[in-house]
């Protein structure tokens, strides 16, 4: 067979895989996030409800980060001893109870004599502990399948399910709250966390069903399709190098992507924690209308991340792209905290924050996976994850307490926006010095 014949094979088959795996696993992530950050929906009246302060509700969104650190490689590590299959599953119905059970946060707190505010850090808490391991969990199980080269655009349309858990879950949790409040005598954010919990239970049992736990387990492959994908991986596994848990603590590149990760995902929720917030300042008064502004954001976001995502990866080129994604995004966050009172160019200039969030993440992904293997890329990714993500409680955290103390977001707002500028300038200064280069591509470029 020719080159071209057997290039033409391989985006046959990987179109299949994709078909197959990405809407499913895109829709698990999208329930992810919409249990993750429907607080900020929540937010509008939950706080007055229970008397907390906006530090509590910063310190309580962004403690959710800390339980994620503290299992994200263990849970890694046990997907990959126990299957992808089952510990998906795990966490998904996992985090659907704990999810829901933020319903009852006043209730628990005076059945067990504790605060509102404490039982609030408590629940947020064990909501990142039982989802840890469910993004770094998918991203290893992509490495299942592709090899690095081709995991940009994979990773983009995972991503995609960020935004779009705004542009289905804003106008759905604006309706919930503005339909059922008082319902049954409940506040309008308790149906908010009891609804949206649901979803996350359903897709998770729909997990035993539907995955597989690789290539080879597969039945809905042929074997000269498995074949493929097996020689494709064994192919751009030969430039790996895979590292126990105890020498990849010592690999320079860990601790750069690292950092990188930190500083864009700290804008980033930073922009999600807050968004139906900073639209409400600018004067829309309506949760439904803040919900569908969300909506029309996050949806162009998305668009334009897959877009880009792809352009980057038919150049052959991740660095310069996720570098000037990750400044321009960062430019337009810090931009969109000087227009506080328009509504039109506050969200134009976060919807490009938005953009170059997703866009830098989703070809940042393709970094490590291009340098490890083995035990080294399951623990990498999650090490990364874990870490990286602690910037969702700093951020978060921080973009409260100067709003407490300023009476306003603005200059938290644009401290964050800072934050993703630098993470531009360290991907371009040093991940060329990872194997991260123009024209990263496995021999036959396919």
């Amino acid at each position: 067979m020719t080159k071209a014949a057997t290039d033409d094979a391989a985006e046959r088959v990987y179109a299949r895989v994709t078909w197959r795996l990405l809407p499913f696993l895109g829709a698990c992530y999208l329930i992810a996030y919409l249990d993750r950050v429907n607080v900020g929906f929540a937010r509008l009246h939950m706080l007055a409800d229970l008397g907390l302060s906006e530090a509590a509700y910063g310190f309580g969104a962004g403690v959710f980060f800390i339980g994620y650190f503290l299992f994200e490689v263990p849970s890694n590590l046990a997907l990959q001893r126990v299957g992808a299959r089952l510990w998906i599953a795990r966490i998904m119905v996992s985090w659907g109870l704990v999810s829901g059970a933020m319903a009852f946060t006043g209730s628990l707190a005076t059945l067990t004599g504790l605060s509102a505010e404490t039982v609030f850090y408590a629940l947020r808490f064990l909501l990142g502990i039982a989802e840890a391991g469910f993004f770094p969990g998918v991203l290893l199980y992509l490495n299942y399948w592709y090899p690095a080269h081709r995991q940009s655009r994979a990773v983009a349309w995972l991503l995609a399910a960020q935004p779009l858990s705004f542009v289905l879950g804003a106008p759905i949790s604006g309706a919930i709250m503005q339909a059922f409040g008082g319902t049954g005598g409940l506040y309008d954010w308790q149906w908010l966390f009891l609804l949206e919990a649901v979803p996350a239970l359903v897709l998770g049992i729909g997990v035993m069903f539907y995955l597989t736990n690789g290539i080879d387990d597969s039945a809905w492959l042929g074997d000269a399709d498995k074949r493929l994908l097996k020689e494709r991986l064994e192919l751009a596994g030969r430039s790996k190098r895979d590292y126990s848990l105890r020498v990849l603590v010592s690999v320079k590149a860990l601790w750069t992507f690292t950092a990188i990760y930190l500083l864009i995902v700290m804008g980033v929720y930073g922009i999600n924690f807050w968004l139906p917030s900073i639209i409400q300042q600018t004067g829309v008064s309506s949760l439904l209308s803040i919900g569908w502004i969300t909506a029309l954001s996050y949806f162009v976001s998305a668009l334009l991340a897959v877009l880009i995502a792809r352009h980057a990866e038919r150049r052959n080129e991740k660095r310069w792209h996720a570098a000037a994604a990750a400044a321009l995004g960062g430019a337009g966050l810090s931009m969109s905290a000087l227009f506080a009172d328009n509504t039109l160019l506050t969200v134009a200039f976060v919807t490009v924050a938005s953009t170059g969030g997703l866009v830098s993440m989703a070809l940042f992904w393709s970094f490590p996976g291009s340098i490890l293997i083995g035990t080294g890329v399951a623990a990498g990714i999650a090490a990364i994850n874990s870490v990286g993500n602690l910037g969702g409680f700093f951020g978060p955290y921080l973009l409260g307490s100067l709003t407490d103390w300023l009476g306003s977001t603005t200059a938290g707002i644009a401290i964050l926006g800072g934050l993703m500028i630098v993470a531009g300038a360290l991907i371009a200064a040093t991940c060329k010095d990872y194997g991260v280069r123009t024209g990263e591509s496995s021999p036959h470029a396919a």
